[in-house]
């Protein structure tokens, strides 16, 4: 009888063991596999985070095998804190990086080479993308970056209202220095000795050397010597501090900080009739109630060229993930053209890929400005900065210091200039290319 119930308890205990694995088992196999985890590391104004998180949300529901997780960092520090994450062991597996940050970050050798994906992808076109922006992110023909946005700084905002107050016809993508500083001088007002509206402000100086036929440095590609002393250049950046000092239609950074507000308000509240920028300013611009306004192309210099600076972000995998195809596939996510669509609607950046910046979302759309679409064209014109490890360096501690004391009258440009070319150069001489 005994021998009875041990056998009972053992024929028991087998089958309350087989039940628990079975349905310990099921209860695994329901909940499926672990996804795997993808850290996108990328600063933004609420439109970005708003748009980022909203494309990546959509995309989830279809990808449920990985997780996005967003770490968003505020633009200044940006490139410290990746790189101390880098360093520390505690990398994203993706960040987003604009023209000139990407320039550091590949010095680090920190990128993926996303070339082998991109020709493996039957579903992914390189050609779809400007061309001038994914040239910015490659690197002896291999792809570190997929471009979400170009920025040519080629726009000239302008008050309507102004322009019509003072009789002037608004200007056109084809004008030139000359049309542009008349207008300049004519939509000045000074009253009782006071400086009521300036007809322009712009700050990306480099603009007015570019469409002068000037350059910064003899290769963007490899910058091995500092052009600044070249009178094409010289010339350009006079014509600027003339706008300031000697036809006094633009305000110097000093009179700038004495008033208190920044040159984006100075336009908003109609004292600024020609603000020179880039296409983010749109947003906020879009708030005006009291006046109409648009934009325009950058002028033509007086040989009939064009030329101006530019910026734009992408999209890179950091070599030290643990999951590279995943990553490529959140990459087509981050810069592909759901996200690149709502970008355009925002008006706060000009999409990458061309369709798009040629179609409805953006030069087709009625939305202000209205001639957005020239930045389509403005795109064959844009360049670049240097593609050295060290520009940044030499652009805060020389370029900016001593350029500011030109811009603020108390230092001519040759003499600024003949200060800091032979520094420029020993830094580019000792590249460690």
């Amino acid at each position: 009888m005994a021998m009875h119930r041990v056998k009972q308890g053992i024929i028991f205990f087998i089958a309350l063991s087989f039940l628990t694995f079975f349905t310990t088992g099921c209860a695994k196999k329901n909940k499926g596999p672990v996804p795997v985890e993808i850290k996108v590391a990328f600063w933004g104004a609420p439109e970005d985070i708003e748009i980022i998180k909203t494309v990546v949300s959509n995309w989830q529901v279809k990808h449920p095998d990985i997780k996005v997780k967003l770490e968003h960092t505020p633009y200044p520090g940006y490139l410290s804190k990746i790189l101390t994450r880098i360093a520390g062991g505690a990398p994203p597996d993706i960040i987003c990086t604009e023209t000139n940050l990407f320039v550091n970050f590949f010095y680090k050798d920190v990128f993926l080479d996303m070339t082998p994906f991109i020709l493996q992808d039957t579903e992914f076109k390189l050609e779809d993308f400007f061309s001038e922006a994914i040239d910015r992110f490659s690197v002896s023909q291999k792809v570190y970056g997929i471009p979400r946005d170009t920025a040519p700084f080629a726009c000239i905002f302008y008050n309507k209202k102004l322009f019509d107050e003072a009789g002037i016809p608004y200007p056109t993508d084809d004008w030139n220095w000359d049309d542009f500083l008349q207008k300049a001088k004519k939509l000045t007002r000074v009253e009782d000795g006071r400086m009521v509206q300036y007809g322009f402000y712009g700050w990306a100086w480099q603009n007015f050397v570019y469409s002068n036929g000037g350059r910064i440095v003899d290769s963007v590609k490899n910058p091995k010597r500092c052009l600044l002393n070249d009178t094409n250049v010289i010339e350009g950046i006079k014509f600027y501090v003339d706008l300031i000092h000697k036809h006094k239609v633009a305000p110097a950074p000093l009179d700038l900080g004495n008033l208190g507000i920044g040159a984006q308000q100075l336009f908003m509240s109609g004292r600024l009739a020609m603000f020179s920028s880039g296409i983010w300013e749109t947003p906020i611009l879009r708030k005006i109630k009291d006046f109409d306004w648009d934009v325009a192309m950058f002028p033509k210099g007086p040989k009939g060229i064009r030329g101006f600076g530019t910026g734009g972000s992408a999209y890179s995998i950091l070599k030290t993930t643990s999951h590279p195809k995943e990553c490529w596939e959140v990459i087509k996510c981050l810069a592909g053209r759901d996200g690149q669509i709502m970008l355009a609607e925002t008006g706060l950046a000009q999409p990458a890929i061309r369709d798009i910046s040629e179609g409805e979302h953006w030069a087709g759309s009625p939305k202000k400005p209205l001639n957005k679409k020239m930045l389509n064209e403005a795109v064959k014109y844009a360049q670049y900065d240097p593609f050295h490890p060290r520009w940044r360096e030499i652009q805060e501690l020389f370029i900016d210091q001593e350029f500011d004391l030109v811009f603020n009258g108390t230092e001519k440009a040759e003499d600024a200039i003949g200060k800091i070319l032979p520094k420029i150069n020993e830094v580019l001489k000792l590249s460690d290319k």
